[in-house]
């Protein structure tokens, strides 16, 4: 709207009566909040389904959970280095979903890396931490893609990424919560069951992935 076309509709709006007039003016502020609103909509919106992503798929969310407790259990520096690997490799991984760069097998190996690593955790498994940070490294790559190619078009690709980033980073906590407890022979054995279910998660989501069932 233009300036002339603007101090023309004050000039109507302050010759209306004054209850029309503040009807109107009500109607002109709420029209106002409208477009603001849906100019930020794609940074809110983006943010929040990256968010929400990992939390709503099981397959992401226990892998990621068991990154968190595989770290604590194999203690100093794997309890931060692996959960810093993951998401940082996913980030890499999910800039190639976007652009549209293949990666086969990408549900296949999300399914093996929930096995994969509840495995790890169940078996108390103490590789060198090189390889334990290139195979959570692997699996990243996969979950990043997916989050990638998933990213709703009506978003902000930069909001989401950060989204997923922090939603992984606080389920890799989670984890790492719930692994202090291998500090006591209970909670040890408890650990090792966790990652026991989780490992049989990934292998239901395996077999559906490949299509066993």
């Amino acid at each position: 709207m233009t300036g002339l076309c603007k101090q023309h509709a004050l000039k109507r709006l302050c010759t209306l009566p004054r209850g029309a007039g503040l009807c109107l003016g009500l109607i002109a502020l709420l029209g106002a909040g409208d477009v603001f609103a849906h100019a930020e909509v794609g940074v809110a919106g983006g943010l929040a389904s990256g968010f929400l992503h990992p939390v709503y798929g099981l397959d992401h969310l226990v892998a990621m959970v068991a990154v968190g407790l595989w770290g604590a259990q194999l203690g100093n520096p794997a309890i931060w280095m692996l959960p810093i690997t993951f998401p940082v490799v996913m980030a890499i991984g999910g800039l190639l979903g976007v652009a549209g760069v293949p990666v086969p097998l990408i549900e296949v190996g999300i399914s093996a890396s929930a096995l994969a690593l509840g495995a790890m955790v169940a078996l108390n498994m103490r590789p060198p931490l090189a390889l334990a940070a290139a195979l959570v490294g692997v699996f990243a790559i996969f979950h990043g893609h997916a989050h990638g190619t998933e990213l709703p078009s009506a978003v902000n690709p930069l909001a989401y990424g950060v989204g997923f980033v922090i939603s992984t980073g606080l389920l890799h906590l989670a984890g790492i919560a719930l692994g202090v407890m291998t500090r006591w022979p209970a909670g040890d054995k408890a650990v090792r069951i966790l990652g026991g279910g989780i490992a049989a998660l990934g292998a239901f989501f395996l077999a559906g992935s490949v299509g066993f069932i």
